[in-house]
C-alpha cells in the first residue's frame, strides 16, 4: 500500500460510523483467537455490505485497478462518453450524475472523499490501459504475418483502450485487412472476405470474455497467417472444447460477459460459437480447430481447402461439428447433409460414408437408434 492509499484508507475509516460491519476499532488486544474471530467477522461483514476490503474470494471484476483518485481523475482515465453511448443510456448533464451512474454500474466505487476504479471499469472503458499497472499488459494484439510462420510479421497493432471502447475498431481492422476469396458465379467474379466477419467477431469476443486475467505477461492475441487465422486467449477453458457448440458457456468473468452482452458485442448465452460455426459452414471453410493448453485457449480458422487438401483430421472435425450444429438446431446429420456441408457430389456418397465411419470410430458421433434404415441413417453427437 502506497502512502497515498494508506492516508485515503485512514480518511475512509474516520468517515465511517464508529461501529459498522466493516470497521471496528480495538486496542491492547493480545488474544490471537479473539483477533481471529474479529478478522473473520469483518471479512464477512465487508463482503455482505459490498465493501472492496476484507479477506473474501472476490471476483476479478470487483477488484480494484486504481484507488484513491479524484472525480476529475476518474473522468480522465475512464472514457465515460463511451460508457453511456454503448449502454444506450442518456449522458447526465453534470459531473455528479455521471459519477453516480458509473458507481451504479460498478465501474467505480465511491469512497468518503475519493474514488476507486474497478477492474471491470478499467478493462472495458479505459481511455488507455497504461493508467492501470495491473492491466496494461492485457491490451489486445493483432499481428499479420507474411506467410504461415511467425518469423516474418508484416504489421502489428496493439489496442490500448478498454475492450468495449475499441471492440468495434479491433474487429473492423481485422476484417478489413483479411485476404479475400474469389468465386465465380454465373460468369461474374465476386470477392468476399476469406473468413466470415460474424465468426471473427464472435471468436474475438469469446477470447476477451473468457480469458484468465490472473495469468500475467500475456494478453488476447489475433494472428493472421497466409492460410489460417488464430485467436488465442490466456487460460484454459472451463468446459471441454468438444462441447463448445452446445454447452452453455461457463465464464470466469460473468460480470464482464454480462456487460458485453448488454452492449451487443456478443451473442446471448450459448449461441455465439454455434453462430460462428454456422458461418464457417456457409463459407464452405474447413471446421475451426479448438485447442487448449495449461495456459491458453486457441481457435484456428482455416482458409478454403478442397476435399483433396483436407486430411483425415480435418474431415472428422468437420463431420463432428456439423453433427453438433444439426443437433442444436433440432435436426440430425445424414449422409446427404454432410455431402452438402463438404460439397461432395451425390454420386460420391461413399466418401461421406467413410468420413462418417471414421468419426464414429473416434467416438465423437453415434448412429441414431431410431434411424429407419442404413440408407437413411441419422447420426447424433456422442453426448446427444
Amino acid at each position: 500500500m502506497t502512502d497515498k492509499e494508506f492516508k485515503t484508507t485512514i480518511a475512509d475509516i474516520q468517515a465511517s460510523p464508529k461501529e459498522c460491519e466493516w470497521v471496528e476499532i480495538k486496542e491492547n488486544n493480545a488474544h490471537p483467537e479473539e483477533i481471529g474471530e474479529y478478522i473473520s467477522a469483518l471479512a464477512n461483514g465487508s463482503a455482505y455490505m459490498g465493501q472492496s476490503k476484507g479477506y473474501h474470494n472476490s471476483t476479478f471484476e470487483n477488484r480494484l485497478a486504481l484507488t484513491g483518485i479524484s472525480a476529475d481523475e476518474v473522468l480522465t482515465v475512464i472514457d465515460y462518453p463511451s460508457v453511456f453511448r454503448l449502454l444506450k443510456i442518456p449522458l447526465p448533464e453534470n459531473k455528479s450524475g455521471i459519477l453516480e451512474k458509473l458507481t451504479e454500474e460498478r465501474i467505480i466505487n465511491k469512497r468518503a472523499s475519493s474514488y476507486d476504479v474497478t477492474n471491470l471499469g478499467a478493462i472495458l472503458f479505459a481511455t488507455d490501459l497504461k493508467y492501470f499497472s495491473t492491466l496494461s499488459r492485457k491490451a489486445v494484439r493483432v499481428i499479420f504475418y507474411k506467410d504461415n510462420s511467425r518469423i516474418h510479421a508484416k504489421k502489428e497493432e496493439v489496442w490500448t483502450k478498454g475492450y468495449a471502447v475499441d471492440f468495434k475498431n479491433i474487429v473492423d481492422y481485422i476484417n478489413s485487412n483479411l485476404p479475400v476469396s474469389e468465386k465465380i458465379t454465373e460468369a461474374v467474379r465476386k470477392n468476399k472476405p476469406m473468413y466470415p466477419p460474424i465468426a471473427v467477431r464472435e471468436f474475438v469476443a469469446n477470447a476477451l470474455i473468457h480469458q484468465d486475467f490472473y495469468i500475467g505477461g500475456t494478453s488476447p492475441m489475433v494472428e493472421i497467417f497466409r492460410t489460417r487465422l488464430e485467436i488465442t486467449n490466456p487460460g484454459k477453458p472451463l468446459i471441454d472444447t468438444l462441447r463448445f457448440i452446445d454447452h452453455s458457456p461457463q465464464s470466469r468473468n460473468e460480470q464482464l460477459a454480462s456487460m458485453m452482452r448488454r452492449m451487443d458485442f456478443c451473442e446471448e448465452r450459448g449461441s455465439g460459437v454455434d453462430r460462428a460455426i454456422e458461418q464457417c459452414e456457409l463459407y464452405q471453410l474447413p471446421a475451426p480447430d479448438f485447442t487448449k493448453d495449461v495456459d491458453y485457449t486457441r481457435v484456428i480458422m482455416f482458409a478454403p481447402k478442397t476435399m483433396r487438401q483436407m486430411n483425415r483430421e480435418d474431415k472428422i472435425r468437420a463431420c463432428y461439428q456439423h453433427c453438433c450444429l444439426q443437433y442444436v438446431n433440432g435436426e440430425k446429420m445424414t449422409n446427404e447433409s454432410l455431402r452438402k456441408r463438404l460439397e461432395i457430389l451425390p454420386e460420391n456418397y461413399s466418401i461421406a460414408s467413410r468420413i462418417i465411419s471414421d468419426t464414429v470410430s473416434e467416438g465423437l458421433i453415434t448412429l441414431d437408434e431410431n434411424s429407419r434404415s442404413k440408407k437413411y441413417a441419422q447420426y447424433l453427437p456422442i453426448w446427444g
